[in-house]
């Protein structure tokens, strides 16, 4: 009888506790959807202020080792943006009337390769002959269709150049927001350190803090410099074939390579494209396009995993599901924040006991240190 008095309370909790089980579901799904929607909704603020803090984790320690040697927070900011703001306005000088010149040719670009690809012998040969094909048999079927072409003024070019004042104005957004996160020294981390109660939680949350600026500017420096090796190889490489704009081809590959997977292979498809269109051959786009992939390749499977520590190394499936959701969301600068996002969240999984297993999924299979595997063992 007992059990079975047992047995019927414990029915009576589930049923009881069930629609606020299922209410409270509902309000997570509605949650996430708000949140997916604002993330959206905001992309505008939101792309440079998450530029802006991970600036800021990168350059907090320099800061407080400036600081040590007397040098104020405010001067150390300033100090920052100004060589920021220098490299950004020399890129942009150097490389704005190539990289104008190239958007401006770019339609005349894809209508030589449109053409090429058409001609007697070419890949779309066939598939002209079937769509003129196409085209007549409907003319038959139906011939009073008026036809109507629709003709649009607005070019690429435009559509690009449109895009510039926006995009400068959140580069200048990001750089003053920088500036005041720098300046403020370690008030976030006071703050933060203030929000917990008992001083074992405030410790942990300085070392998580200190953790993510060390390793996320480890990263983060390491990869820049390797970026830049691989825009001198890529511009070196299209030199010695005889590429136009091969300077601006290894700015592109630099830029490009922060974003996984697809940084490269778009590259390699744009050196190709101009390849097919200069060099005038098909063999020759294939051969520039096997030296663009050949380079990543290397840089992506041996120099970055000997220079880069294996701790920060990540599941390459959810790197990617993190680099599409962020395009999906945030357009192409999605690509560029998701990577260093992702490090962010997987160095505090790193360092928070209860978010071990989170952080050894988000890691690579070799992920643990060897020695924390002896600790353990011991």
């Amino acid at each position: 009888m007992a059990n079975d008095k047992g047995s019927t309370a414990l029915a009576e909790n589930i049923l009881r506790d069930a629609p606020s089980q299922r209410l409270e579901i509902a309000a997570v799904g509605i949650f996430c959807l708000l949140l997916l929607q604002g993330l959206v909704w905001a992309s505008d603020f939101l792309i440079p202020v998450t530029a802006a803090f991970l600036g800021y984790f990168v350059l907090n320690r320099p800061r407080r080792w400036l600081s040590t040697i007397g040098v104020a927070p405010v001067v150390s900011a300033a100090l920052f943006t100004s060589i920021l703001t220098a490299l950004i306005v020399l890129l942009l000088v150097q490389l704005s009337a190539p990289a104008a010149q190239f958007i401006e040719d770019l339609p005349s670009l894809l209508e030589q390769i449109k053409q090429k690809l058409s001609t007697s012998g070419g890949t779309l040969e066939a598939i002209n002959d079937a769509a003129v094909a196409a085209e007549g048999i409907i003319a038959d079927q139906d011939a009073e269709t008026v036809a109507v072409e629709v003709v649009s003024n607005t070019g690429v070019a435009a559509t690009i150049f449109s895009m510039a004042p926006g995009f400068l104005s959140r580069i200048l957004f990001a750089l003053i927001l920088l500036f005041f996160l720098v300046a403020s020294g370690d008030m976030f981390l006071t703050k933060t350190v203030q929000s917990f109660d008992r001083f074992s939680d405030k410790r942990r949350a300085v070392e998580v803090l200190h953790s993510i600026e060390d390793r996320l500017g480890y990263y983060l420096g390491g990869i820049t410099i390797i970026n830049a090796g691989l825009g001198v190889a890529v511009a070196v490489a299209m030199t010695l074939w005889g590429l136009p704009g091969a300077v601006l081809l290894g700015f592109m590959a630099f830029g490009l390579n922060f974003v996984p997977f697809l940084g490269g292979l778009a590259g390699a498809t744009i050196a190709a494209a101009i390849a097919f269109v200069s060099l005038d051959g098909t063999w020759a786009a294939l051969g520039v396009f096997g030296t663009y992939i050949f380079l990543t390749s290397v840089e992506g499977q041996l120099i970055t995993p000997v220079v880069i520590s294996r701790r920060m190394r990540l599941n390459t499936t959810v790197v990617f599901l993190t680099v599409a959701f962020f395009a999906w969301i945030w357009s192409v600068m999605g690509m560029v924040v998701a990577l260093p996002v992702l490090i962010v969240l997987k160095i505090a999984c790193d360092e928070t006991k209860s978010l071990e297993t989170l952080a050894r999924f988000l890691g690579d299979v070799d992920d643990q240190d060897p020695d924390e595997v002896d600790d353990r063992q011991k």
